[in-house]
């Protein structure tokens, strides 16, 4: 990233992410402004067009909770449409707002009959893999209602290329906002919840390394990387969302 973008970033993150005075202080007029710089066409700011990686100082931050006022302005649904563009532009099962580079409490979920198509029928059972629709948070909480722990492998799109097994509760409650704004709960159980566990860390600013067993950190492309005598490259963005 350029000089100049990192001192904007820095500069936004004193605008809405500093102090609870400095936040408190901010007009609906402001706040508005401010989604409206984020959403500008200029995509070397966020939100990204690609999934930020492990480094970027924005997946380590704890993200800032959304005005519930602003959750119906036009300028705010698009940014659900972006993370809900680019997450399917992935093929990924979930997607937290620092991922795209915005350090906001919102997250999205959703498994699809096609992604299960991936695994075969003993592994969908184990793992309790169930298809389910979209799902999008907006100050999400999350409680725990099964404390069985379950092992296994998990990936992260914003450590691409790599996997390791991690232990997650089996049930989970998620609720928060809506993408309208609307109070909604979310009864999550087994990937499901190991999904919503997973992205509920990234607004916590923590990623699923911390939570790993070690002796599983896998790179998932091992093999073809020996067949092709290294000749492989890992993209992190591949056409315009």
């Amino acid at each position: 990233m350029a000089p100049a973008a990192c001192a904007h970033r820095l500069i936004f993150r004193r605008m809405i992410f500093g102090n609870n005075e400095v936040r408190r202080s901010l007009s609906f007029r402001k706040v508005r402004q401010v989604y409206q710089t984020l959403l500008g066409r200029d995509t070397v700011q966020p939100p990204y067009h690609h999934i930020c990686q492990a480094g970027d100082p924005v997946l380590r931050a704890c993200a800032s909770p959304v005005d519930p006022e602003i959750t119906t302005e036009k300028v705010f649904q698009k940014l659900l449409d972006h993370m809900k563009a680019v997450m399917r532009h992935y093929n990924a099962v979930g997607l937290a707002a620092p991922q795209v580079g915005v350090s906001l409490q919102i997250f999205m979920a959703e498994l699809t009959e096609k992604q299960l198509k991936y695994y075969d029928s003993d592994t969908i059972r184990v793992r309790e893999m169930k298809p389910f629709p979209l799902q999008v948070f907006i100050n999400p909480t999350l409680k725990v209602r099964d404390y069985s722990v379950l092992k296994f492998p998990e990936g992260c799109e914003s450590i691409r290329g790599f996997d390791a097994e991690v232990s997650r509760s089996r049930a989970v409650t998620v609720s928060g906002l809506d993408a309208n704004g609307k109070p909604v709960t979310w009864e999550a159980v087994g990937w499901a919840a190991r999904i919503a566990q997973h992205e509920m860390d990234h607004l916590r600013g923590a990623l699923y390394v911390e939570k790993m067993d070690p002796s599983t950190f896998t790179c998932t492309a091992w093999q073809k990387i020996n067949e092709n005598h290294g000749r492989m490259e890992l993209r992190y963005y591949n056409r315009k969302v």
